[in-house]
């Protein structure tokens, strides 16, 4: 007998919560901005309850500064910030590279395809200049670089910097769209670096790819 269930209702604040964070990941709210509940209720067709909710949410998580009767801005990335976030990257990045490096053969061939085919989801935003689904698809290649390696402890600890990762990408291509091509060839020039078994011209070429975003 098929499930005639209705599909779960995604709770208020929740929904309110995704828009205003993917808004301030994707740029449209960029950092410095003053946004009101009123804004983000009119937004989601909400009352201002769950928004209130998702802002002290995004309060917590570093992505908005509140200020009563007078709204929310957004907290823009400092540059120490962003230094931190390349520094870590490049640190788990290259210790990923080398542990992959370890691999036999058939296992090393897989992970170099499924890297590749993350490059391949990279290619129709770059085409389209799509700064923000460029930016997913970035954030999701260098973490697959971390997860092929196999350390769940690093892989958790990735995942704390794919907010800030997605949004500093946004932040520095938006301005400069056509860098988007050039990405995806370094992209490809890391995964060469993997299939070659060869960590130092892999965290060589990485610090170079990162110093851009510096």
């Amino acid at each position: 007998m098929p499930d005639t269930q209705p599909p779960a209702r995604i709770p208020a604040a929740d929904r309110a919560y995704e828009l205003t964070k993917d808004l301030i990941l994707g740029g449209g709210l960029p950092g410095g901005t003053l946004i009101s509940e009123g804004e983000i209720a009119e937004r989601t067709a909400l009352s201002r309850t769950p928004v209130r909710e998702a802002f002290l949410r995004l309060q917590a998580e570093g992505l908005l500064q509140l200020f009563p009767k007078r709204g929310a801005v957004v907290v823009p990335v400092g540059p120490g910030e962003a230094e931190d976030v390349l520094e870590l990257r490049e640190a788990l990045e290259s210790t990923a590279a080398r542990r992959i490096g370890r691999r036999g053969d058939a296992e090393l061939a897989e992970l170099v395809r499924g890297l590749t085919g993350l490059i391949d989801l990279q290619r129709e935003p770059a085409r389209r200049a799509d700064v923000g689904a460029f930016a997913e698809a970035d954030e999701a290649f260098h973490r697959g670089i971390v997860t092929a390696a196999g350390n769940a402890l690093a892989e958790r600890f990735y995942e704390t910097l794919r907010d800030r990762q997605r949004r500093m990408t946004v932040q520095l291509l938006r301005p400069r769209p056509e860098r988007l091509a050039g990405l995806v060839d370094e992209h490809t020039a890391l995964v060469e670096r993997i299939a070659a078994r060869d960590p130092e011209g892999f965290a060589e070429a990485l610090r170079a790819h990162l110093d851009a975003h510096r």
